[in-house]
């Protein structure tokens, strides 16, 4: 529970803690200052002190200042709950909530447990007096829960048990399940006489006979009723007697001795008055008005029943509002109006309903708690037979378990043998790929031919051209070794290569092929990578197969061009013979010119799509004229961009 969420509450309380003109004894001072020194950190140890002043709320909102200024939480999480007790004996209920909230926030600050379980309890009584009974039932069950956990409790702990069983059968009382609600009182009132604490003692035996009354058994609830009230007498508690008094009036009442009930209200009223507690003053009223009607004190009757209603209205105390509309509905129904009489009685009805089924809920989640809680009781119990057995089965299964648990790692390793034979596999088998296509690209012929151009240079005395081919050819054997080892490159790079190839090769043509690169604007080449080395082949193919057999101009246009779907199109374009006619050239041929390139480039695109997840490919165009003569090749690759 949050100190934040309820940060309104706590504005509150701080604005009525703005100090107080009344002046502090300086007995109650010494006292304080006492307390702040030793710093007890029971209820006990505090109360003990402080208990005679306890609903004082000046001195207690000066004991709670004091021991903030001095971080003495235990003094701070007191002073909080009496302000909120006092407060809840007010009806002033929203006060006593977030007093309450802050006390649990410094508790748990502190980490007092003894604290934490009686704050934990005073919300559950607020909540209850409202007919919050869900809220209620979780903060009592809370309180209960933590307190114990404790081994071998304190006196202050075994006096929060207590007065949690005894919210809890206030609640079961509530949701008209008496005999829970009674077996609850009894183990409190059984602890409290261990504890010898009378007043605990008293409130028990008062709702045991508020049970047993629900039950009908007005006897048994007046004896009860009447234990309760000699205990209040003994402790001197004025809200004891009204509540016993005001209880037993109603016993009177249902017995039919309405004289005998006026005797006992008129008193308790006034004294309930002076308490100024709406939980007390509105059903002093209510009985009292019942106790008129039946005596035939119509007017009077009325007149106290609507009072009782009005502070039970004001306070949000549900019960006592349905039962005072009942009983209006009664006494309008005997003076003849009957319009007020259904509309008491559709009041009644509605608060009834509410009541009901917000307590329903609640009842049934817990039964399933408790039912829940015996099975698995029972299945302890079972499983503490069953557990020797399964111990036998364990160490005949350990056996299994060691011969499984190798047979799996055995398994497991011959799978993973496999699997790295698979990898080794591709990956020698993309090797020697990248091999191959390195072969094809530094092909003995290449380099040889290429030498010997540029001997030729050398020889015929053209120094300058030979030294500028001789650096080309040298620039591209390091590029071709370079790109070799890599998967990818930039298509800057790659054309830088292909140009430096093209312009070898082009020697040997006695520089008769015009080789033109473009690039769309907007394409940025050094960003795009492609597969390295893999333009050449189609430019190879160009050249020995397109244009080697043919007469006049030769072209090679290479064009770089936006595609769909982030792809860019390489094309390779040429105006040679085209693949028809080299075909039939080729078979012609005395020496064949073998080539590999193509069919190695498309195994390499394949490979490196699979490793990418992306697809590579390229398309072969025979170019034609109007007249279906051939007039070329073109290569299209598409290459993705991401």
């Amino acid at each position: 529970m949050s100190f934040w969420k309820h940060g309104f509450f706590i504005l509150l309380f701080f604005v009525l803690m703005k100090g107080s003109s009344q002046t502090i004894p300086d007995e109650f001072k010494r006292t304080v200052d006492s307390l702040i020194k030793t710093a007890p950190k029971t209820f006990t140890g505090i109360h003990d002190n402080l208990g005679p002043n306890r609903n004082d709320t000046v001195l207690m909102r000066y004991f709670g200042d004091v021991s903030a200024k001095h971080g003495y939480l235990a003094g701070q999480a007191y002073a909080l709950n009496e302000l909120g007790r006092k407060y809840r004996n007010t009806s002033q209920y929203i006060k006593a909530v977030a007093l309450h909230l802050q006390a649990f926030d410094i508790a748990d600050k502190a980490n007092n447990l003894e604290f934490k379980v009686s704050t934990l309890n005073n919300l559950g009584v607020v909540y209850r007096r409202i007919s919050s009974i869900r809220t209620a039932m979780d903060y009592n069950q809370k309180a209960l829960k933590l307190a114990e956990t404790v081994e071998n409790p304190p006196v202050g702990i075994k006096e929060s048990i207590n007065v949690s069983l005894n919210c809890i059968g206030n609640l079961y009382q509530t949701l008209k399940q008496y005999e829970l609600a009674i077996e609850h009182f009894e183990k409190s009132l059984k602890l409290e006489a261990e504890l010898d604490n009378e007043l605990g003692q008293a409130v028990n035996y008062q709702n045991i006979g508020e049970c047993q009354e629900a039950q009908g058994h007005l006897d048994k609830a007046l004896k009860n009723y009447q234990i309760s009230l000699a205990f209040n007498e003994g402790i001197d508690n004025n809200m004891g007697r009204v509540i016993c008094k005001t209880s037993i009036a109603q016993i009177y009442i249902k017995q039919g001795k309405p004289k005998d009930a006026l005797n006992l209200l008129e008193p308790s009223l006034l004294l309930a008055k002076t308490l100024g507690d709406g939980f007390l003053t509105s059903p002093a009223y209510i009985n009292l008005g019942w106790a008129q009607l039946l005596t035939g004190q119509k007017k009077r009757a009325e007149e106290n029943m609507l009072q009782g209603l009005q502070i039970a209205e004001k306070y949000n105390l549900r019960e006592l509002t349905a039962r005072g509309s009942h009983l209006l509905s009664q006494l309008f129904e005997k003076t003849g109006n009957f319009k007020q009489a259904l509309a008491y009685t559709i009041k009644a009805g509605q608060l009834d309903e509410e009541i009901l089924n917000e307590s329903t809920v609640r009842y049934v989640n817990d039964v399933i708690f408790r039912y829940d809680s015996e099975k698995k009781s029972n299945k302890i119990e079972v499983l503490a037979k069953e557990n020797e057995i399964v111990k036998l089965k364990l160490r005949k299964n350990n056996t299994s378990l060691l011969i499984g648990g190798f047979a799996l790692a055995l398994l497991a390793g011959i799978f993973y043998i496999l699997y790295r034979q698979y990898q080794l596999k591709n990956d020698k088998k993309l090797l020697t790929l990248e091999q191959t296509m390195l072969r094809s690209q530094m092909n003995p012929h290449f380099l040889f031919n290429s030498l010997n151009s540029i001997k030729l240079y050398i020889i015929n005395n053209e120094k300058k051209n030979a030294v500028h081919y001789l650096n080309k050819f040298s620039k591209l054997v390091r590029k071709i070794l370079e790109a070799s080892s890599l998967k990818e490159i930039p298509l800057a790079e790659e054309l830088e290569t292909v140009e430096l190839y093209m312009n070898i090769e082009n020697i040997r043509f006695s520089n008769e092929i015009n080789f033109n690169i473009s690039i769309d604007e907007g394409i940025d080449v050094h960003t795009i990578k492609i597969p390295s080395l893999i333009l050449q082949p189609f430019l190879e193919n160009a050249l020995w197969h397109g244009l080697s057999s043919k007469e006049g101009k030769k072209n090679i246009d290479l064009d770089v061009s936006k595609g769909k779907n982030n792809f860019i199109n390489i094309s390779i374009s040429d105006n040679g013979v085209g693949r028809a006619a080299a075909e039939i050239i080729k078979e012609n041929k005395i020496l064949k010119r073998k080539s590999v390139g193509i069919a190695i480039t498309k195994e390499r695109l394949a490979n490196f799509s699979r490793d990418y997840q992306n697809t590579f490919d390229f398309t072969i165009i025979d170019l034609y004229d109007e007249k279906e003569n051939a007039t070329g090749t073109k290569v299209v690759l598409h290459i993705p961009t991401i």
